[in-house]
């Protein structure tokens, strides 16, 4: 069921619209507001569009940071599981 949220982000108010629950989409705006406060206060003088652009660069750095770690997590295991069948495999053998 679609749902409409009101959230605020650096002083601007939005209105959301989603399927998403209110909660999580509240959650979505404080970490982007968080975001954008951060970064804002280690510059002298920045428009919201520029804070905004800025803000969506970092956090897709984090996204792509998390899915490659993600990734590597992965071929990890199963490297690790292939090991381990293959010496399951080995003590299986017939004598």
């Amino acid at each position: 069921m679609t749902k409409t949220v009101q959230i605020e982000i650096y002083g601007q108010r939005y209105t959301i619209t989603g399927d998403a629950e209110e909660e999580y989409i509240k959650q979505l705006a404080q970490f982007v507001d968080q975001h954008i406060q951060k970064l804002a206060g280690g510059m002298k003088a920045a428009t919201l569009s520029r804070l905004a652009v800025l803000s969506a660069i970092n956090i897709a750095h984090q996204l792509f940071q998390s899915e490659r770690l993600r990734t590597q997590g992965e071929a990890a295991i199963e490297e690790r599981a292939g090991n381990l069948l293959e010496a399951i495999d080995e003590r299986l053998q017939p004598l």
